[in-house]
């Protein structure tokens, strides 16, 4: 009799409510009592010459493949201080590939997280910056 109740009460689980077949597709799902007390989190904007733009999860300053400059030119030299994470790199201002793969490797050695791999963010600069210095700064 037990067992009868427990597969009445599965089936009555996975069938629909009389009426509620036909506006289940026009209904969208209500959210969970727990997802809907979980806030979520919208990346916020931040000014920048051309208007506003939202902020980058790895922090201000990041830098990443396509980026080039000054800032570049400082970590390129910075990766050229630990030994075998940049040979043979130039310090020509570009962040393309090949700098891209020092940084990644860089993150593997020294087990720096919460930056994306590959990429320069606040993470990955406190560590880099902790183990080197730069001529004239």
């Amino acid at each position: 009799m037990a067992s009868a109740a427990l597969l009445g009460f599965g089936c009555a689980l996975l069938l629909p409510a009389r009426g509620e077949a036909a506006g289940a597709a026009a209904a969208p799902p209500r959210p969970s009592a727990s997802a809907a007390a979980t806030p979520t989190r919208a990346a916020t904007p931040i000014a920048t010459a051309t208007g506003t733009a939202p902020a980058d999860p790895d922090g201000a300053g990041t830098l990443r493949e396509g980026d080039s400059g000054p800032d570049v030119t400082e970590l390129q030299e910075r990766l050229l201080r630990v030994p075998d994470v940049y040979r043979d790199g130039s310090a020509d201002g570009r962040y393309d590939g090949e700098l891209r793969a020092a940084v990644a490797r860089f993150q593997l050695w020294y087990g720096i997280s919460g930056d994306e791999t590959g990429v320069y963010g606040d993470d990955t600069r406190r560590a880099l910056e902790s183990r080197t210095t730069v001529d004239g700064g």
